[in-house]
């Protein structure tokens, strides 16, 4: 795999709250450079984001429910609708975990219907954050995502216990079959890792590490 079509994977992200306009001009200028599929953004940064993309191939993601996932669904549709008006192009959102934990699956499909129909045609990844779930609960949620055929199921926010594990990916990659993307986010920090993702069955990585993970492909490039 050449480092340009490991970058193609990658989501370039920058989300904890102390980022500054620079920081976010930055992670464009390097997502441009290294061809990385999206930039990965709060949404407040979107327009600023999209003026600095604009003429190139990189995609603006933003969360939505972000990182707890406990918002009212009505607020998460908002959210995502006003995103994408701003430009945002792919939208992650958390799923409720305390409505996994407490199995009320009819809600959480409703909950990320509302934002789906909020989307209109956007693509949608739904985080798991399975590190907080059980494999059943896995399961489920990754059922419901098929039925409901979102683009992505997802890891994690990296904002909690846990990232993603090949177990996950590959559990995850079973359930919803191949016409749905996995994405694998949250600790992802290097090219070895990276790489075992992809080839558990992820076909995003999200990642604050983009630039060490093309790094160190370029410099062990006969391992893989």
């Amino acid at each position: 795999m050449s480092s340009y079509n490991l970058a193609r994977f990658i989501d370039h992200t920058a989300l904890t709250a102390e980022k500054t306009e620079s920081d976010i001009l930055k992670l464009c200028g390097e997502a441009v450079e290294n061809h990385f599929f999206s930039v990965c953004i709060n949404s407040a940064y979107i327009p600023l984001a999209k003026q600095r993309l604009e003429n190139s191939d990189v995609k603006i993601c933003t969360v939505v429910g972000f990182p707890l996932g406990a918002n009212l669904s009505s607020v998460k549709a908002f959210e995502a609708k006003e995103a994408i008006k701003a430009g945002a192009e792919e939208i992650d959102m958390v799923l409720n975990v305390g409505w996994v934990k407490s199995a009320k699956w009819a809600e959480v499909k409703s909950d990320i219907q509302a934002v789906l129909d909020a989307c209109d045609g956007v693509l949608l990844k739904v985080i798991l954050e399975t590190c907080l779930l059980t494999q059943d609960e896995i399961i489920k949620a990754c059922e419901i995502c098929r039925e409901l055929k979102v683009g992505f199921v997802k890891t994690s926010t990296g904002f909690n216990k846990g990232g993603a594990t090949v177990e996950d990916i590959a559990l995850m990659r079973q359930v919803v079959g191949d016409n749905i993307g996995v994405k694998a986010s949250g600790g992802v920090r290097d090219t070895e890792t990276a790489v075992a993702m992809i080839n558990n069955g992820a076909t995003r990585i999200g990642a604050s590490a983009g630039i060490a993970i093309i790094n160190g492909l370029k410099d062990n490039s006969s391992t893989y």
